[in-house]
């Protein structure tokens, strides 16, 4: 895949991406104590040490698992229910592991278990809008032009399997290193990347047919991404 290409569709997914959104490695630890710390803490039955677990954490998860499941009312229980299930097996955390990698795969596991029970797919929910809406800005760009962006990147990653499709939004969304991503969803790092490549491409090969099928005017455009998109849809 040709580097500007690859970087291209990369713009795409992201164009979903929270500003917020960081790697767990670069979370600045609040208060100073280091998750080990507060671990040991909560299994001496400290549960302020808890609560600053949960305030560290609490709002990276609500926005990962709202990339599952598209309603911030379900994605407030599926949260909950997480720390919960932290709170319950603190006892089984290795510490000489990170904290945070673990805490997500509860959360993400709890997530892709949701879906699969309701068989829910995405797309039905692509116009529920999980957070507050604004009044558009008369002197900005067309709104319309994102809103359309961020349905059709939706629809696609919809169309990717689940174990690529994950893999795609933790990193290429949420920002988590493949490190990071390893850990969450107990895989090798190599094979974390090998996924997230493969998604990659998948997404691209989708995402192109589809452009293909529109007639020019209805092509949706990426902004700042720097590309022809009619050059690259039609080659």
């Amino acid at each position: 895949m040709r580097g500007g290409r690859k970087n291209g569709m990369i713009s795409r997914i992201r164009t979903m991406s929270e500003p917020g959104t960081q790697s767990l490695e670069s979370l600045p630890p609040g208060g100073g104590v280091s998750d080990a710390r507060l671990v040991e803490a909560v299994r001496r039955g400290d549960h302020d040490a808890f609560g600053e677990l949960v305030k560290r954490y609490e709002g990276r998860l609500m926005s990962v698992l709202l990339r599952f499941v598209r309603d911030r009312e379900l994605a407030r229980d599926l949260s909950q229910e997480t720390f919960i299930r932290v709170y319950e097996r603190i006892e089984q955390f290795d510490p000489s592991r990170r904290f945070g990698p673990w805490l997500f795969r509860i959360g993400v596991n709890l997530g892709l278990d949701y879906m699969r029970r309701r068989k829910r797919r995405l797309w039905p929910l692509l116009f529920s809008e999980s957070r507050t809406e604004t009044p558009p800005d008369p002197a900005s760009a067309d709104p319309r032009t994102r809103l359309d962006l961020e349905q059709e990147v939706r629809f696609v990653l919809e169309q990717i399997p689940e174990h690529y499709r994950t893999v795609l939004v933790l990193r290429d969304l949420e920002n988590f290193s493949s490190s990071e991503i390893a850990a969450i969803l107990n895989r090798k790092e190599a094979t974390i990347r090998w996924r997230l490549a493969e998604a990659r491409t998948r997404f691209e090969q989708i995402w192109r047919r589809r452009q293909a099928e529109r007639s020019p005017e209805d092509r949706i455009p990426v902004p700042g991404s720097g590309e022809d998109e009619a050059d690259h849809v039609d080659e």
